[in-house]
């Protein structure tokens, strides 16, 4: 077994529009290190490409690997030392490869190799489209409880962030780091 490495590391994640991306801007904005969200990166960097957002996830298992590799990637090049705040972790990924029916052993062995500091699962907010988004309120609420099972069954708890104007979640989450 190899050994964990321990991160000083805080996760926010949550459901498609559970305002985690307004709250990751907001602690940026006051000087903390965040790391934006891969999988919005990619598609955007896709789209720029001219390709579609059907064409970018039309094979889930290609879309979402990349996305798990991308992250991993990420992460390994990061100091565990350092206090930062994560758009998603890796652990995010288990609850996508779920959703999409594919076997989420890859991303759970990786995530075994790693501990965060902390995890906030972000409620949700009103649900709005926007040109990333393909899901829907139902499948929002789906990937909510995916996530909070993915954390919860690698030994994190998770705290969970009401819904508050921007600046108070990110006080909320400031004073529980």
């Amino acid at each position: 077994m190899s050994t964990v490495r321990r991160t000083r590391w805080s996760v926010i994640t949550g459901a498609p529009c559970s305002g985690k991306t307004a709250v990751i801007d907001e602690l940026a904005r006051r000087g903390r290190p965040v790391v934006p969200e891969t999988a919005r990166a990619v598609i955007d960097q896709e789209l720029a490409r001219g390709r579609r957002l059907e064409e970018i996830k039309a094979d889930p298992a290609v879309f979402e690997g990349r996305i798990f590799r991308t992250k991993l990637a990420l992460e390994g090049r990061l100091p565990p030392e350092e206090p930062l705040f994560l758009d998603r972790g890796l652990p995010d990924s288990i609850a996508y490869f779920t959703l999409e029916g594919l076997d989420p052993q890859e991303p759970r062995a990786h995530c075994l190799r790693i501990r965060y500091h902390r995890v906030f699962l972000f409620e949700r907010l009103e649900f709005l489209k926007d040109p990333v988004r393909s899901e829907n309120g139902d499948t929002a609420a789906l990937i909510e409880r995916l996530i909070e099972a993915a954390y919860t069954e690698l030994g994190y708890s998770p705290v969970r962030v009401p819904v508050l104007r921007i600046p108070e979640r990110a006080e909320y989450v400031l004073a529980r780091v």
